[in-house]
């Protein structure tokens, strides 16, 4: 892939629709839709964002009536002369337009290859770039306005500002390196470690938000656990609004875990039921309940049921992790269940469901975990960085206290402007590039 190339692509889910737009972003955007394109106006004069209606023909005759948008560089999305062709939507008509442009000169895109084009040409920083995904994957509107707010670049700024500050710190300490008779002394050394605490504070919050940031993107990993025939796969597809799994008085039934995801005031869950847990010979069972167990190593939130009017088999509690459901209580509660610290629900009357709710609410908004006012939330990537960035940062406020060298605690004050570079691309490799810009889809 080099930059030089005009790379064209469609832009608009496959299928069948009012519309569809594909792309061209290149030097030669202009030329080639040149070369296909027929109205009463050149395709050399177009002014930029404006509408021109026309027909897109090739050897065999027309293809469709077609309208031509022309943004110039540098003021276009991918900091480059591009040009959206919005055509009628099928799947024929579109594939056919797209084959037009790749005989006359363009390239297929790579994935996300239009949005590394922006990073790259500085229309935005890696945080941003990554927030568009986010933005298109956003299931919630809590989970969009955190990614919008990424994609304004508020999390760009903030590290900016921190990038700042540790290159004001390193100036200071790198004026002592030039000079090696003079050594930090303890006012000026007691100035650069409060500034350096203070970096490490900052880092600190934002690392606070790797957590949010997890749920946002990928949901809150809630399993529903229980023994066979206790409900499970019933509050599946009542939180759900619909039938997603089979309901049977056939213990066994659910043999795979079932996913689906739902919006909770504002926080994607991704609800999985799984296998009844219980001891069994049928290899094909027993493969569910080992996936059960591993679900439940990886969940962030259990909803354990049983069955409450039957008799307690265990002792059973709520605690961080874990949501007890006396479930089938219009069956009456049994004495074994009386007393205990559990949700009395009902899937069949649908009694219990809103104590149920507030249960979850409050795990999870108002618990450890608090997204209501996430106005930043960082990614994996983002945390593996960062906390190396912590770590830097901590070592060269350790080393001025110890009155280390000055040539120690500049490396370490590099390092962490390094692992900060990272998260806003100042520092790009190509396979970091090739990482984060594959996950995207074709035409972005």
């Amino acid at each position: 892939m080099t930059l030089e190339d005009t790379i064209a692509a469609i832009a608009t889910p496959v299928g069948e629709g009012a519309i569809a737009v594909l792309r061209l972003s290149g030097s030669e955007a202009k030329a080639i839709v040149s070369s296909i394109f027929r109205d009463g106006t050149s395709v050399a004069e177009w002014e930029p964002r404006r509408l021109y209606l026309g027909e897109v023909w090739s050897q065999d005759g027309k293809i469709d009536q077609v309208l031509g948008t022309y943004f110039r560089a540098p003021h276009s999305y991918t900091g480059q002369d591009l040009i959206e062709i919005s055509c009628h939507g099928g799947i024929l008509v579109t594939r056919q337009i797209l084959a037009l442009l790749l005989r006359s000169g363009a390239r297929a895109a790579e994935p996300g290859e239009f949005t590394q084009r922006a990073f790259l040409n500085g229309k935005m920083d890696l945080t941003q770039a990554e927030a568009v995904m986010d933005v298109i994957h956003a299931q919630t509107e809590l989970a969009l306005r955190a990614a919008n707010e990424q994609l304004a670049g508020r999390l760009g700024s903030e590290l900016r500002q921190l990038q700042d500050a540790l290159l004001t710190t390193l100036a200071h300490v790198e004026a002592y390196i030039d000079f090696p008779d003079e050594q930090i002394d303890p006012d000026t050394g007691v100035t650069l470690n409060e500034r350096l605490k203070d970096i490490g504070r900052r880092l600190q919050r934002l690392l606070g938000t790797a957590e949010q940031g997890r749920i946002l993107r990928h949901g809150l990993r809630t399993v529903i656990y229980g023994e066979p025939n206790v409900g499970k796969s019933s509050l599946l597809n009542l939180l759900l609004g619909y039938d997603r799994a089979i309901v049977s008085e056939i213990p066994g039934t659910t043999r795979d875990t079932i996913e689906d995801t739902i919006n909770f005031h504002g926080i994607p869950v991704r609800l999985i039921d799984t296998a009844g847990a219980r001891e069994s010979r049928d290899r094909v069972e027993q493969e569910g309940i080992r996936r059960t167990r591993v679900e439940l190593e990886q969940a962030d939130l259990i909803l354990h049921m049983v069955d409450a009017s039957s008799p307690g088999k265990e002792n059973i509690r709520s605690d961080q992790k874990r949501l007890l459901i006396l479930n089938k209580v219009d069956l009456g509660l049994h004495p074994d269940w009386k007393g205990v610290d559990g949700i009395r629900f009902s899937c069949k009357t649908d009694f219990g469901r809103e104590a149920l709710e507030n249960k979850i609410r409050n795990r999870v908004v108002g618990g450890e975990v608090s997204l209501q006012n996430s106005h930043i939330a960082i990614s994996a990537r983002h945390q593996s960085c960062l906390h190396a960035a912590e770590q830097a940062v901590n070592k060269a406020s350790e080393g001025i206290a110890q009155s280390q060298l000055p040539e120690l605690i500049a490396v370490d004050l590099r390092s962490a402007l390094d692992e900060i570079g990272d998260v806003v691309g100042k520092h790009d490799t190509e396979d970091l590039l090739e990482k984060i810009f594959s996950e995207f889809c074709i035409g972005k």
